[in-house]
C-alpha cells in the first residue's frame, strides 16, 4: 500500500503564492505518476497537474498553465505543486495522487491512491 501526506495549504491574498507538498511512503517506490487535482464546493474534481517518475510527461490544466509548476523529487518520493499569481476561483481542497503506472490521464478514476486534502484559500 502506498500512503500520501498534502501539506502546504493555507489561506492567501490574491497574486499570492503557495507550495504544496505530498509525501508517499509505505511502497512508494513502486509509484510512477504523481499528480495534483482540487475539487472546489459544489463542483466535481478537475485534474490540476501530473508528473511522471524523473520529471517527464508534465502535464498542467489550461487554468493553471503559466501559474502553477509541479515538480518531483524522487529520492524523496514528494511531490510538489508551486502556485503563483493565485486567484479567488483557485479556492479548493487540493489532492494529491498517484499512481504505480505511467498515467497519461486527466481522470480521477485512473489514479489508485490518494491523500485527505489540502485547503487553498484565496481571498479576493
Amino acid at each position: 500500500q502506498v500512503q500520501l501526506v498534502e501539506s502546504g495549504g493555507g489561506l492567501v491574498q490574491a497574486g499570492g503564492s503557495l507550495r504544496l507538498s505530498c509525501a508517499a511512503s509505505g511502497f512508494a517506490i513502486s509509484i510512477n505518476t504523481m499528480a495534483w487535482f482540487r475539487q472546489a464546493p459544489g463542483k466535481e474534481r478537475e485534474f490540476v497537474a501530473r508528473i511522471a517518475r524523473r520529471g517527464a510527461g508534465i502535464d498542467y490544466a489550461d487554468s493553471v498553465k503559466g501559474r502553477f509548476a509541479i515538480s518531483r523529487d524522487n529520492a524523496e518520493n514528494t511531490v510538489f505543486l508551486q502556485m503563483n499569481s493565485l486567484k479567488p476561483e483557485d479556492t479548493a481542497v487540493y489532492y494529491c495522487a498517484a499512481d504505480q503506472a505511467v498515467v497519461f490521464s486527466r481522470t480521477a478514476a485512473n489514479y489508485d491512491y490518494w491523500g485527505q486534502g489540502t485547503q487553498v484559500t484565496v481571498s479576493s
